[in-house]
């Protein structure tokens, strides 16, 4: 068994990677449109678009994550480079927005790319953080396909509890607790903040069901023991929910992290600090729902308030995402790679199950499963996986 991925294999299984994301407005023009492309087919009303439209003009009419993209790219790049795969291209695409990720692969197949590894801005298993980014994915090998173009694709394993992305996040919360009052720190609770799904998503998510809610306990604890550790002392906990867009019908995750603040005031909690660990970087669920709003919460509650900093960018969290890249480079070879992992649920699996995060509204294939469209157009794919 090898003992780890710090090296790269030769030669390098892969033709391209790929960092494949979520996508944002460039300017106040772009907003509606791009919203009505993260919601298409879910019959999300109008003034419900219209409403998270405000959150973007907020800032301008520009989402943050795509100078994030392009900072995370640029680290990644040079990390490649210092790994010794500074001849594998670094790709980049969306999935709601340009650069659209069909239009990024049928470059690349243009330039001679015919297998590439996938490397999400999500960390988590759920529809909406990996099987839809995999559907994506789906949909654009099956069009290349039928353009004559086969590519196959494979992914890294889910990050939530790689050592780095833990690591990050522990030194991250324990910064923004000493950035309270001294008086505020004895009775301080930690609000640990994901996007919320609805209760069905969580319940279908990962090979058999509430893999969201289970992944983010476990990062959870291991971010608030590390964290703890680093202060000398216990860190109170929860898990709380941002960006709830479902009707009020429909079950989804709670506590809200309003509601949340709210009632960590009432029970004489003496501060908060809010750890985005669901969330890479500083994107619009951060910057509005927390930076926003829950520090405005928190202001008229008088409740003092702090926010832990995303991984974004930060040497570690990069390094530990190529050691995945490598990690996935030496299954696809057909060897036995190390797995290393903080918490206690151990690594996550790289090729998905058909089931796996199922989408409950219709049947769309889905790259990196057994039920890939790689299989039906005949492309090859690298040793070691079907996806």
């Amino acid at each position: 068994m090898s003992t780890n991925a710090q090296n790269p294999p030769e030669p390098f299984p892969y033709d391209a990677i790929a960092l494949l994301s979520f996508g944002g407005p460039e300017g106040p023009d772009d907003v509606m449109p791009f919203l009505e492309n993260v919601t298409r087919g879910r019959g999300i009303p109008r003034e419900r678009l219209a409403e998270v439209a405000e959150h973007y003009l907020h800032f301008g009419g520009r989402s943050p994550i795509n100078d994030q993209n392009k900072e995370l790219l640029a680290a990644l790049r040079a990390e490649l480079d210092a790994r010794g795969l500074g001849s594998v291209p670094l790709l980049w695409g969306n999935r709601n927005w340009d650069p659209y990720v069909t239009d990024v692969l049928r470059e690349a197949h243009q330039g001679g790319v015919r297998s590439l590894l996938a490397v999400f801005t999500s960390a988590y298993s759920s529809y909406s953080s990996c099987r839809q980014y995999r559907e994506d994915l789906g949909k654009a090998v099956v069009t290349l396909a039928e353009e004559g173009r086969p590519l196959a694709v494979d992914r890294i394993r889910h990050y939530y509890n790689s050592p780095a992305f833990v690591a990050v996040n522990a030194r991250a919360l324990a910064a923004a607790v000493r950035e309270l009052p001294e008086a505020a720190r004895e009775g301080v609770r930690v609000a640990f903040v994901t996007h919320s799904i609805p209760d069905a998503m969580n319940d279908t998510s990962g090979p058999d069901g509430g893999w969201y809610v289970r992944q983010h306990l476990d990062v959870a604890a291991a971010v608030a023991a590390e964290a703890g550790r680093e202060l000398g002392r216990e860190l109170p906990w929860d898990l709380t929910y941002c960006s709830r867009s479902g009707p009020p019908t429909q079950p989804w995750l709670e506590p809200d992290i309003n509601d949340w603040l709210r009632e960590v005031h009432a029970g004489g909690g003496s501060g908060a600090v809010v750890a985005p660990i669901g969330f890479v970087s500083d994107h619009m669920e951060v910057k509005f729902d927390l930076d926003t709003e829950a520090a405005e919460t928190a202001q008229e509650i008088g409740l003092p308030f702090a926010r832990a900093a995303t991984v974004g960018a930060t040497r570690e969290f990069v390094t530990g995402l190529v050691d995945l890249v490598l990690e996935r480079a030496e299954r696809a070879r057909g060897l036995d790679p190390a797995q290393p992992t903080a918490g206690g649920l151990g690594p996550s699996w790289e090729v998905c199950q058909v089931d796996c995060c199922k989408n409950l509204r219709r049947e769309v294939p889905a790259m990196c499963g057994v039920d890939a469209p790689r299989v039906e157009v005949g492309a090859a794919a690298p040793a070691g996986g079907t996806a």
